[in-house]
């Protein structure tokens, strides 16, 4: 089976947005790019502080 990514909607205020912005150009990511790899950091950091998340 392959992975399909599943589109989730996003609410922020104008200033995160921006800033956003500018830590994602600054990082040469797109916004989502910039957002998925800072999600993944924090699941990477939960998971060897915490626990292993196991899903099915």
């Amino acid at each position: 089976m392959s992975e399909k990514n599943k589109h989730i909607g996003l609410r922020c205020t104008e200033e995160v947005l921006n800033k956003l912005k500018y830590i994602a150009a600054y990082n040469g990511r797109s916004i989502n790019g910039e957002i998925l790899y800072l999600i993944n950091s924090e699941i990477k950091k939960f998971e060897t502080e915490v626990e292993k998340i196991e899903t099915k």
